[in-house]
């Protein structure tokens, strides 16, 4: 997937600013396709050269004017096209599970304190999620919102991010449990010189 479909598939929302799609990508597509504000704009000038989205100007009189971006015609037909091309399988790279794989030949306390990092993160994320999940369903129950909502698809992919970030809890726990247990177990074996010691 490139970025090109990520930024088209968000200006379905409607119109935006590139400071808009900034706040959008922060909020609502981060859980599955990350850009810095800089590739944002690269990206969004790009796509008005090739006629698949426009921009207007917007004047303001504090404040500098604006580009404006919104969806050509061009630009939905190659978003039509896109969902029907069989995305290629993810592929997982994640430092972490590097560091837990020589977790047992390394510093297992750092490790640990890792773990836990990255659990703090999940609840920080789930919290977020949680309050756009709030917003999106504006007080109806999550039935009512499929089946009325003219778009399902920024609900699916933020159920999708939800339940990545409970599994990381999940995970996370299981983690820190065993290496808990096994650093308690390890501190009440005796070591090889203590038990000699203990021989002599």
């Amino acid at each position: 997937m490139s970025l090109k479909h990520a930024v088209l598939a968000a200006l379905l929302e409607g119109e935006a600013s590139g400071y808009d799609l900034a706040k959008i990508f922060d909020v609502s597509v981060a859980n599955f396709w990350a850009a810095t504000p800089q590739q944002l704009y690269r990206e969004l000038e790009r796509l008005a050269e090739a006629g698949l989205i426009t921009a207007r100007v917007v004047e303001q009189e504090r404040r500098p004017n604006k580009r404006m971006f919104s969806l050509t015609e061009s630009g939905r037909q190659d978003l039509v096209a896109y969902t029907t091309t069989p995305p290629r399988p993810s592929a997982v790279r994640d430092e972490l599970m590097v560091q837990v794989q020589a977790c047992d030949e390394g510093d297992t306390a750092a490790v640990r304190e890792f773990v836990a990092r990255r659990m703090e993160t999940a609840r920080a994320k789930l919290a977020r999620y949680d309050r756009l999940r709030e917003w999106m369903l504006d007080g109806r129950d999550e039935d009512t919102y499929l089946s009325e909502a003219e778009r399902v698809g920024p609900y699916l992919t933020l159920m999708r991010g939800r339940f990545f970030e409970e599994e990381n809890l999940r995970w996370g726990e299981r983690a820190l449990t065993v290496l808990d247990r096994r650093a308690g177990a390890r501190s009440a074996v005796p070591r090889r010189d203590d038990a000699a010691s203990t021989l002599r």
